[in-house]
């Protein structure tokens, strides 16, 4: 395969992430990030999502390097529930918890995006913004929430949902880009790019 212009770095270990840059054409390199989440605090939880996402974009491009253009894409996502920031829950108690506290509601998915353009002779150059999602759950009842916790599935996820997963049956419905509840927004995403001087089929990867 043909490698692109830009080297793209993906600065989150999320496979869903992953799987929507190539299903997208883009094939990144991934390196996590080391970033303390629980240390970070914002005044809202969509401006919570943008912070953490450009704090792990940062951190990744302060660590890769190499010759040309590098993309590093940084992601992070905050489900939002009564004006409150939920992301991954501790444990299994607290994911039943959450479960039970948004079946039959809706709550709202904030996924932060952040990206930085380094060398080729660029001057290092970053943007950063927020796609937001409602999602419409389910009212599951306690047997459901039990059987799907069990799985580990939320435990490993922002909101203790997903719907690209086992998830998927348990959200009625959406309203906005269901990348956005994926975690990674390809319209903000390619917006962000663009903004960067970077035209976005440059970053797909020919067969």
């Amino acid at each position: 395969m043909t490698q692109p212009s830009v080297r793209v770095v993906l600065a989150s270990a999320s496979p869903a992430r992953l799987a929507t840059l190539r299903a997208a054409g883009i094939e990144p390199e991934v390196v996590a990030p080391d970033v303390d989440e629980r240390a970070v605090a914002a005044e809202s939880p969509a401006a919570l999502a943008e912070l953490l996402a450009d704090r792990k974009c940062a951190e990744v491009a302060g660590r890769v390097g190499g010759d040309g253009r590098t993309l590093v894409v940084g992601g992070d996502s905050v489900l939002e529930l009564d004006g409150r920031p939920y992301g991954k829950p501790a444990d299994a108690q607290e994911a039943v918890r959450r479960w039970q506290s948004m079946r039959g509601r809706e709550g709202v998915l904030h996924s932060g995006l952040s990206v930085r353009l380094t060398g080729g002779g660029d001057v290092a150059s970053s943007r950063s913004a927020v796609s937001s999602a409602v999602v419409r759950f389910a009212d599951l009842d306690d047997d459901e929430v039990e059987a799907y916790v069990a799985t580990g599935e939320p435990l490993g996820v922002a909101g203790a949902f997903t719907i690209d997963g086992l998830g998927g049956a348990y959200v009625r419905g959406i309203d906005g880009d269901p990348h956005t509840v994926v975690g990674l927004s390809l319209p903000l995403l390619r917006e962000l790019v663009s903004d960067l001087g970077i035209r976005w089929h440059e970053l797909w990867r020919s067969p």
